[in-house]
């Protein structure tokens, strides 16, 4: 069974000396989050983030100007020791080389990074010869989160920074979708996870910080590779031994969940080939983009992994994914994905924006960078138009997926959209709402429970000028979810009280007398109301009892 050590045109991870020099080298460099902005500037990094790398590159190059203008000014005899300390010029060359594309010559890389050296760098087969000199043949990247601090993440060249269409086995990197389930994912420890199409192995990264043990599976080659290539990179800050690796990570070739079939995992992450793609007949797998393409018509690679993935979670295991799903004529995205789900599986859906089949077709084209041959683009343009049509599909929709083997009849099904911007990472926010609904439905009876107001929450009164009372009373929440709610006047009244010393059966009667209301209709209502309020956060349990489960 391959190692995915020495895969053709991707990183090698079979000499780890020469990764630890590389390491060292990047270290030494300042070759971070904080110094790569710090050389280029808060508002050129941030436009990197975007694929913009034209900022980056006149400040990088400034640098570099700067830096070899002072050593200039050294007297001879320091000059060489003036060019191998300067960290400005070290960290430019290799922002230049792999954050920018550009070429340089051979002995400002060697200079750069003087342990690895170039020829180091080709060994690694991270760069190739190219006009006199070395240029990237991999995108090499910082990267700061949970992982245990820095680290560097290898991937493909994006398409900002080569010509022509994409490779299909591309390897992506680091982007907006990897982010968003990252942010998603749930955090709390587990003992074995599983990343489903780790690509360049970013998610597994993060469930490295909380899981005794990772499986990644992967479709591609190539993205194992590149996976191994970085936890080995990345090895003491990921917490992995480089003599055994399988003790942390284990890696496994082939589609969706046929590498782990018979096995069982706390957590599941995924981002999948999730992207609707019209199929040819004629078409092979060789000329599908394997990073976002799962070879499916529609969008029954969604559907069939939230079908699927319940089979592989252990018993309240949980996983976190993103996909797109159709939205025909006639059907709502709701009742849609509802249908997918097993009966013994929790489910909770944040839609986080719709398109058309119109702007759908134009935002993956471009993605691969198809629209720089007119004639492909045109073609395919069509093509998508047509197989949407075909289904009827009004709109495609984007979201995060949220699932659980419930172990029995499922008792959380929650669909929501929510298209404003989150608190990130919005996954602890998720996973204390489900907490909540958990004791929510061992607690049939709230009167006898002491409530409190959560810690984000305010409230908003508005009034008409010379009004005796409000006429619109919100509670806004300031993290999470973010939500805002309408309370009626009692209900109001009810949140006020909440501070901990009545139970919410003593704060009903109390507002009952006092509104006139002693019937059990009355209390019945508040009660559904403040249960809402409890499911949402706005208000939480109190922990009075340590043998209850509690948020």
């Amino acid at each position: 069974m391959s190692t995915f050590a020495a895969v053709p045109h991707t990183p090698r991870s079979d000499d780890q000396d020469l990764l630890n020099r590389l390491a060292a080298d990047l270290t030494a460099a300042c070759y971070t989050v904080d110094g790569v902005a710090a050389l280029v500037g808060t508002d050129a990094y941030a436009a990197l983030e975007r694929d913009q790398t034209v900022p980056a590159l006149l400040a990088a190059r400034a640098a570099q100007r700067t830096e070899e203008q002072r050593t200039e000014r050294q007297d001879s005899a320091e000059q060489d020791s003036a060019e191998q300390d300067s960290a400005g010029s070290r960290l430019a060359a290799v922002v230049l080389v792999f954050l920018l594309g550009e070429a340089l010559p051979t002995a400002l890389m060697d200079g750069a990074l003087p342990s690895v050296g170039a020829d180091g760098l080709h060994a690694l087969g991270l760069v190739e010869e190219y006009d006199g000199g070395l240029r990237a043949l991999m995108d090499l990247r910082p990267y700061s989160s949970d992982t245990g601090g820095e680290i560097w993440v290898a991937s493909d060249l994006g398409s900002h920074v080569r010509p022509g269409v994409l490779r299909t086995d591309h390897v992506l990197g680091i982007g907006r979708a990897s982010l968003t389930l990252a942010q998603f994912a749930a955090r709390t420890p587990v003992g074995r996870a599983l990343d489903l199409g780790t690509g360049c192995g970013i998610q597994t990264f993060h469930l490295l910080a909380h899981a005794q043990h990772v499986t990644a599976t992967d479709v591609s080659e190539r993205a194992l590779a590149v996976t191994r290539f970085n936890l080995l990179l990345n090895a003491p800050a990921l917490g992995i031994d480089p003599a055994n690796l399988e003790a942390r990570v284990s890696l496994r070739l082939g589609s969706l969940l046929e590498p782990v079939s018979g096995g069982t995992y706390d957590q599941v992450v995924s981002n999948p080939p999730f992207v609707i793609t019209p199929r040819r007949s004629s078409e092979t797998t060789d000329e599908q983009f394997t990073y976002r393409d799962g070879g499916l018509a529609g969008d029954d690679i969604v559907s069939s992994l939230l079908q699927d993935i319940p089979s592989v979670l252990a018993p309240g295991g949980s996983a976190q994914l993103l996909g797109n799903w159709e939205i025909p004529n006639g059907s709502t995205w709701q009742s849609r994905i509802a249908g997918w789900l097993p009966e013994t599986t929790d489910a909770w859906i944040v839609q986080r924006e719709q398109l058309t089949p119109t702007h759908y077709a134009e935002t993956w084209l471009r993605d691969a960078a198809e629209n720089r041959n007119p004639a492909r683009f045109a073609e395919r343009f069509r093509d998508y138009l047509a197989d949407f049509a075909s289904r009827s599909v009004e709109h495609i929709g984007f979201g995060m997926v949220w699932l659980r083997n419930a172990g029995g009849p499922a008792t959380l099904r929650r669909f929501e959209e929510v298209t404003y911007e989150l608190e990130q990472p919005i996954g602890p926010h998720l996973v204390s709402a489900v907490e909540r609904h958990d004791w929510l439905g061992g607690c049939p009876d709230l009167t006898g429970e002491h409530l409190l107001v959560a810690d984000d929450v305010t409230e908003e009164r508005h009034q008409r000028p010379g009004a005796e009372h409000p006429g619109v009373i919100l509670l806004r929440q300031g993290a999470g979810f973010r939500r805002t709610t309408l309370l009626s006047t009692e209900l109001a009244g009810f949140v006020s009280a909440c501070d901990g010393d009545l139970t919410a059966g003593q704060i009903i009667g109390a507002l009952a007398a006092l509104l006139d209301r002693d019937d059990d209709a009355f209390a019945a209502a508040l009660l559904e109301e403040v249960r809402n309020l409890v499911a949402d956060g706005f208000l939480v349990p109190e922990p009075v009892s340590p043998a209850k489960p509690l948020p």
